[in-house]
């Protein structure tokens, strides 16, 4: 889909190491060879949620991208992370959307797990054998996080969990969830109320309902949990009981605001490459559509926000590998991220005329799959929100910097690198 080279642009020279770059080869190179394929198969049959695509990403570890070498993951860090995601959605949006949304709740256990529950998930999860899912959204509350209704009760020895939640990524591929649940009365402030635990797919009570395509993203799973008095033991609560926002909230903003960055940005690389390419081969007035300065113009505004939208994404997740404070340039990468990638979708429909109309024409996913980025880890309005509060000096945590990353160790020479890289 990307008319691109697999050598990153000289404008990120700053935030990658050699390390990220054979990432970034390796991930074109695993698009070419089996996702083009799988993509066209996913658009022919959006009620199959896909799996093959990620079985293959599995296998290379790719979903433990951030895990410490310690339970088996790459320990790459953020840059490596949406270096993969990014090459990926230059292919197919849903195919990214597998892989990102896994990373979020296997963020959550790096921040808030015990080091038994890290090595009891972890390592499952860079061996490829488990896929997780982070269930926060509910179909009464939304995104609301304050307003979640689905409780959480101590019974003895175990915690007993009712409710439902919707829009789940990787809901039909998970083998494990998650869940935020209140553990507190109505009522209760928000920052005491809600905790989180792991609940596997398989316990008596939960209830995966029938995967329903969307407008976009066909493959992709992102469905509906049913838990009826599904019981857990004591050992699988996250964090503290009554600390179930603060692994939703940082988990979102430090794993999901920049994973939805990297697939808008995905599309938007797509559709700038689909137009050029477009419109140089089409001709008109003995010379192409590409010479007509009206049509240039639009062109150079939609290189101007994919340019933008590139080097906002990659500058916030290099501050998070330091370790530096960077949550509001993590949220403003999401939020123009996906505006950017929107209206540049919505220029190349127009420049393509009625041709973007005809069939199934490549341009109609990207324009599908665009509003797929919007809603996830809060809306564009949510995102301004947030946005001024740091313009206010109001954030009340920096997550970025409480939850500063450990320090990952970086390959010291070429043959470390490609030894550490996992085979094609």
């Amino acid at each position: 889909m990307c008319d691109t080279p697999t050598t990153p642009p000289p404008a990120l020279r700053p935030y990658l190491n050699p390390r990220h770059v054979l990432l970034w080869e390796e991930a074109d190179s695993f698009a070419a060879e089996h996702v083009v394929p799988l993509a066209a198969s996913m658009e022919a049959a959006p009620d199959r949620v896909e799996r093959q695509a990620a079985e293959l990403m599995a296998a290379r570890g790719w979903f433990a991208v951030t895990v410490p070498a310690a339970f088996g993951g790459l320990d790459a860090g953020h840059v490596a992370k949406s270096v993969l995601i990014h090459r990926i959605a230059c292919v197919s949006a849903a195919a990214a959307a597998i892989l990102q949304a896994t990373l979020i709740p296997v963020g959550a256990l790096l921040h808030f797990a015990t080091d038994e529950q890290k090595a009891r998930w972890l390592p499952r999860v860079a061996e490829g054998s488990l896929l997780l899912t982070i269930a926060v959204t509910e179909p009464r509350a939304g995104g609301h996080i304050g307003g979640i209704e689905t409780t959480l009760e101590r019974k003895g020895k175990q915690w007993v969990i009712t409710g439902s939640k919707v829009h789940i990524g990787n809901s039909h591929l998970a083998g494990a969830h998650l869940v935020i649940a209140r553990t507190a009365k109505p009522g209760a402030r928000t920052s005491k109320a809600l905790t989180a635990v792991m609940v596997e797919s398989d316990r008596p009570g939960l209830t995966v309902a029938e995967h329903r395509p969307g407008l976009g993203l066909h493959g992709f799973s992102s469905g509906r949990l049913d838990l009826s008095q599904v019981r857990v033991p004591a050992h699988n609560i996250v964090g503290e009981v009554g600390e179930g926002l603060s692994v939703a909230q940082s988990s979102s903003i430090l794993y999901g605001r920049p994973n939805l960055a990297a697939v808008s940005l995905g599309i938007h690389e797509a559709a700038v490459a689909l137009t050029t390419v477009r419109l140089k081969h089409r001709a008109r007035y003995q010379g192409a559509l590409s010479d007509l300065p009206v049509l240039r113009d639009r062109v150079g505004g939609m290189e101007a926000r994919l340019r933008a939208g590139r080097n906002l994404l990659y500058q916030s997740v290099h501050l998070l590998d330091q370790g530096l404070p960077c949550d509001a340039d993590l949220i403003n990468a999401k939020y123009l991220g996906h505006q950017w990638a929107a209206q540049s979708v919505q220029d190349a429909m127009e420049l393509h005329g009625a041709h973007a109309l005809e069939g199934d024409y490549l341009l109609q996913r990207l324009w599908r799959d665009i509003p797929h980025t919007y809603p996830p880890a809060g809306t564009g309005e949510f995102q301004r929100i947030r946005l001024a509060d740091a313009a206010f000096d109001e954030d009340p945590v920096q997550w970025s910097e409480r939850l500063r990353p450990q320090g990952h160790q970086q390959p010291s020479t070429s043959e470390d690198m490609i030894r550490e890289s996992r085979p094609s």
